[in-house]
């Protein structure tokens, strides 16, 4: 099929929207200015040191040292959206407050919520980056225009819409609207994403699991034990061999176990017993669990689904699992069995003098 005969993102949505004859298309919308916003970053992000960004900021709310182009990847999606009577408000995982519309512009009912670029500190390496959204109804206060940070405080499963942006090799939007989970690529002489993936799945088994190995000493004994196991490979209880991954760029691990399965797996672990996490619920963890689900398979806590977690302040932490369902399901059990677990140890494994075929 060539480029001419393939939807483009608009077209897309307009098919969706006819699932709502009384839609006045603020969504379709809406989700174009997201687009528009990713296609602007991705020129950046593409330009390298060849780019005009703006001096890196000292730390963001999370503590952390903001890159250029976190700067100007957050200033993008500000501008791209907050003018067109779609939204709210917005709130960004480099912004300590909600941004609220600028009075000279209409307010909408929707939330936008947004990692500007996950995995920006592979940048300086040319490691694949990313955008992480959410879309979130309004309540009606915030519409009238006294937005406060409770109403983004909206469990998982509430979103209307979620993605990513993938900028790799090749630019790909991410989209669910709650049917599914479609791909599209960025054509570069039409500027168009254009429908390349229909109804994306993601494989139900799988031999391959990311996980940052260097924080072993510190995971959770299921955590540890799953591993463990993973590792044994076809002599083990798992009776297959597995390949561990880690990119440390949350877009690139979602979007290898959706076009391929996998789990990733980012515990919590006492290294910082304060924290009940590494991953921002709202800006990582919603988005790319919904997308996940919408697409067949499983995001976790690792003890209950993601999506079901009530936020209780905007930039707080969970640990997450997500990938193929039945891997992530066997995570949740162990987590749910009792302490006095039978783990094979290396020490005490069955021995024998003839290696495996």
């Amino acid at each position: 099929m060539n480029t001419y005969q393939r939807q483009t993102l608009t077209q897309y949505l307009i098919d969706q929207r006819r699932r709502y004859p009384g839609a006045t298309g603020d969504f379709n919308s809406l989700i174009l200015d997201v687009a528009m916003a990713c296609k602007a970053i991705a020129r950046q992000v593409a330009l390298g040191k060849l780019a005009d960004t703006p001096a890196a900021g000292a730390t963001n709310v999370q503590g952390e040292e903001q890159k250029p182009l976190d700067v100007l990847s957050n200033e993008v999606f500000l501008r791209t959206t907050e003018w067109g009577g779609h939204l709210a408000g917005m709130a960004s995982e480099e912004m300590d407050q909600p941004y609220d519309i600028p009075a000279q512009f209409a307010r909408g009912k929707y939330l936008l919520v947004f990692d500007p670029l996950d995995g920006s500190s592979n940048i300086d390496v040319n490691v694949s980056v990313g955008s992480i959204f959410s879309v979130l109804r309004a309540p009606e206060e915030a519409v009238a225009g006294a937005l406060t940070e409770q109403h983004f405080l909206q469990p998982g499963a509430q979103q209307v819409a979620a993605g990513y942006a993938l900028y790799g090799p090749t630019t790909m939007l991410i989209l669910t609207v709650g049917h599914g989970v479609a791909g599209f690529t960025l054509d570069p002489n039409l500027g168009e994403f254009m429908l390349t993936h229909a109804d994306l799945r993601v494989p139900e088994e799988t031999q391959e699991f990311a996980i940052n190995a260097s924080n072993r000493r510190f995971w959770e004994p299921p955590v540890q034990r799953y591993v463990d196991e993973c590792q044994a490979g076809r002599e083990g209880p798992r009776g297959k061999d597995f390949n561990m991954r880690w990119i440390a760029s949350m877009v690139a691990e979602a979007h290898r176990i959706l076009m391929r399965g996998g789990v990733f797996l980012y515990p919590p672990d006492n290294k910082e017993p304060r924290r009940p996490g590494r991953l921002r619920l709202l800006y990582e963890a919603n988005p790319v669990g919904f997308v996940i689900e919408q697409a067949g398979g499983r995001a976790s806590t690792g003890r209950r689904p993601v999506l079901g977690v009530q936020p209780e302040a905007l930039h707080q932490r969970v640990g997450l699992v997500f990938g193929s369902r039945s891997e992530v399901e066997r995570i949740e059990r162990y987590h749910a069995e009792p302490d006095g677990r039978d783990i094979v140890t290396p020490l005490f494994a069955e021995r024998t003098l003839f290696r495996a075929a």
